[in-house]
């Protein structure tokens, strides 16, 4: 009998250690979760003297992938869509920047085509590269054949070959900036996808074009490869560029510390909300946190924000800029 409640006992001992981690653990989840989803009082934002173009009263609407939600993203039916829509308007075009393998600069979000385009089909292979192909082969694709509506509906799937007009193939930087040059005084955020030499490389012939088209002082450059960020610093010192991850970490830490040693590596600050974050409660949206960036002369631009409570929070807490796959439903909600 004694040896059997000895075994009780040193059963229950591991169990009850269990019991009590995953007490602390889901303790611990619901302060970072409560912290996450805490909403400051919008009378808690500050006001600060700047001379930061890009710091705003009222908040920038940003087409995120040109308005990926509600056309195949960063094509021209898009951008189309966006300029000539009656049904809303926007201030900044976000889009994103690959090399070619003869050094053209096409408009693609994702390191491979797979995802948006028919390449499997037109090249017979997958994980297609735009780096591995010619801006005149990668010309021969679909780039709206993944799209897919709100409804279900896929209405560019079966398209192919010469039946794939101009709008819906892949775009080089030259064209999409000569027709939204053309349409209005836009701005724009542009992200270039490839690291290190190639990285590098796309940066110098970003640069050049933007340089010609008089489009410097209107463009954000960002990227999330720490040593393209420096090329641009080292080089480039005309362009504005935006935080990395790591940078948005460093700034964040310092807000919620409230370092007094605190310096901006930039003057644009482009930081995601909501999930995964939230979840760890690094909560990127409170009065403590922007405040803190108009403090230190940082603008503060939010991505990719597609729910309408979250819109109307990060409007009321002075954003200056919201990316969105919903251009629409943003305008609508601001207005």
């Amino acid at each position: 009998m004694k040896t059997k409640e000895k075994e009780k006992k040193k059963t229950k001992k591991p169990l009850i250690a269990l019991i009590s981690v995953l007490c602390v653990i889901a303790v611990l989840a619901a302060t970072l979760n409560i912290a996450g989803a805490y909403k400051s009082n919008p009378d808690k934002i500050k006001s600060y003297e700047t001379t930061n173009s890009y710091i705003l009263e009222s908040t920038d609407i940003s087409a995120h992938r040109s308005g990926g939600g509600i056309a195949p993203e960063e094509t021209m039916i898009a951008f189309r869509n966006c300029v000539e829509n009656t049904d809303f308007k926007i201030d900044v075009f976000e889009f994103d920047l690959h090399i070619t393998k003869d050094d053209v600069l096409v408009l693609l979000h994702d390191d491979t085509l797979d995802r948006t385009s028919d390449c499997e089909k037109v090249f017979g292979e997958t994980d297609v590269r735009p780096e591995t192909k010619t801006y005149e082969e990668l010309r021969q694709l679909n780039m709206g054949a993944k799209f897919e509506n709100d409804n279900g509906e896929m209405p560019f799937a079966d398209l192919k070959g010469d039946d794939v007009s101009d709008d819906l193939k892949i775009l080089r930087v030259e064209d999409v900036l000569d027709y939204l040059n053309s349409a209005g005084e836009y701005k724009y955020i542009i992200e270039i996808k490839n690291s290190d030499d190639l990285g590098r490389k796309g940066v110098d012939i970003l640069h050049q074009i933007l340089v010609e088209k008089d489009l410097i002082d209107r463009v954000i450059f960002g990227t999330f490869h720490g040593e393209v960020s420096k090329y641009v610093d080292d080089n480039y010192p005309d362009m504005t560029r935006s935080t990395g991850i790591i940078e948005v970490l460093k700034f964040w830490w310092a807000a919620i510390t409230n370092s007094d040693s605190y310096e901006p590596p930039c003057t644009v600050l482009q930081i995601p909300y909501g999930a995964p974050f939230k979840y760890f409660g690094l909560n990127t949206a409170t009065a403590k946190v922007i405040n803190y960036a108009h403090a230190h002369d940082m603008a503060v631009q939010y991505w990719t924000i597609n729910d309408e409570e979250d819109m109307k929070y990060l409007m009321s807490v002075g954003a200056d800029c919201i990316m969105t796959d919903y251009p629409d439903k943003l305008y609508k909600v601001k207005y």
